[in-house]
């Protein structure tokens, strides 16, 4: 097992709060890469097999027919 630091302080002293300051920004940006990318809209073609599916079709589903 790799007991190497993955962050080392090279020079000088900080405080606490820098270090947890250091902590919460390598944190925040290696999150990113956890994220995953929004699925890509329906193209037209699959839109065009179920004309009948638009923005207001739920509320349109309720009318009597």
């Amino acid at each position: 097992m790799d007991t190497e630091p993955l962050v080392s302080v090279v020079r000088g002293e900080p405080a606490a709060e820098e270090l947890a300051a250091l902590v919460t920004v390598l944190l925040s940006a290696s999150s990113k890469v956890d994220v995953t990318p929004p699925a890509p809209p329906a193209s037209a073609w699959a839109r065009s097999a179920r004309p009948s599916m638009t923005p207001r079709s739920w509320r349109a589903s309720a009318l009597p027919r």
